[in-house]
């Protein structure tokens, strides 16, 4: 491009400034130095605006896949392409006859083991009576044999009775403690089939606008196979390439405006929420202010999520357009880039 220029020569360049002359009411100094800085910025790609810095880009919305995390049949799909929806919204069901079948089981063996802890209680009890009645007889025994009343054979045999209650209550309180945690397991089951069917019901992780539905009612899908693609409306930004010299001028938050080729007569306000640590390769579908400069630096202009939400029926991503940011934080924005809505 620089050698064109220098082919073209100051002459050449003012003559083209003039092949069209302007009205004679436009054909004073200023108006011509303004054609004439014009043309030359067309021409060289710099940049007629002091302390600001343009590059073309294009709206992108954070793109979220809405995927089955278990393998079945799709039941229901309400996914609605371009259609917007809250967060939590159902967008498809599975058939859930297998996971129904497998709770209706787990809650029976939930029900047994229940019934097994009872029985185990009853156990205890009777278990802690015999034991108290073999206490008692054992005591009576070895009191009369220290008498003399009694014989050694009777405090024998019931320390020995005595010893096969304490056993028996060892038992019962095994028994107890086994269907428990039996108990426990049928119920970390019938959790874990409930998180399943929960899992089902395929849901939108937050607001958003359907893209893409990728399934139809009644098709057997894989786990983690995509339902439906949508964007999420409150994260919208332009991404655009800057020259070293502008990236190392700009800061996380600083302010930013975009103007998009087909609402040129609209300025939206942005701010810089990323900016690359190393330089890159300039993408071939982006032309820059620069072209000259072959690495560049990508740059993400971010869209505020409340204003986002006041004109999310207007999103539309792939739009192309020309972001701005400054590369001097005091300068001020020209009138042609004050903040300008639909109403």
């Amino acid at each position: 491009m620089t050698r064109r220029i220098e082919a073209l020569g100051l002459a050449t360049l003012i003559a083209l400034t003039f092949t069209h002359p302007v009205p004679a009411a436009d054909n004073s100094p200023a108006a011509l130095k303004t054609r004439f800085e014009a043309l030359w910025n067309r021409l060289t790609g710099k940049d007629t605006m002091p302390g600001i810095a343009t590059s073309n880009g294009r709206i992108e919305a954070q793109q979220i896949l809405v995927s089955a995390k278990l393998a079945g049949r799709l039941a229901d799909v309400f996914a609605e392409e371009g259609k917007i929806v809250d967060a939590n919204a159902v967008l498809a069901r599975m058939d859930t006859a297998d996971l129904e079948a497998e709770m209706a089981g787990a809650r029976a063996q939930l029900r047994r083991s229940t019934t097994a802890e009872v029985e185990a209680e009853a156990s205890i009890a009777q278990r802690k009576s015999e034991l108290v009645l073999a206490t008692q007889e054992y005591e009576r025994a070895r009191t009369m044999s220290e008498k003399g009343s009694g014989t050694v054979q009777q405090r024998d045999m019931r320390e020995s009775q005595l010893q096969v209650a304490q056993a028996a209550l060892r038992a019962a309180n095994a028994s107890r403690e086994e269907a428990a945690a039996s108990s426990e397991a049928e119920e970390a089951d019938i959790a874990r089939i409930q998180s399943q069917l929960d899992d089902t019901v395929l849901k939108a992780p937050t607001r958003g606008r359907i893209e893409y539905k990728l399934v139809q009612k009644g098709e057997v899908v894989s786990a983690g196979a995509p339902i439906a693609t949508m964007l999420d409306l409150a994260d919208v930004s332009m991404t655009i390439f800057v020259p070293a010299r502008v990236a190392a001028e700009l800061a996380i938050g600083d302010e930013a405006r975009i103007i998009l080729d087909a609402a040129p007569q609209y300025v939206m306000p942005a701010s810089v929420s990323f900016v690359a640590s190393e330089a890159q390769f300039t993408p071939k579908t982006v032309e820059t202010t620069d072209e000259r400069e072959k690495l560049m630096f990508r740059v993400k202009l971010k869209v505020a999520p409340e204003l986002l939400k006041e004109y999310e029926s207007r999103v539309k991503t792939g739009i192309r357009g020309i972001g701005y940011v400054r590369t001097q934080a005091g300068t001020a924005w020209p009138e042609a880039l004050q903040t300008k809505l639909p109403q």
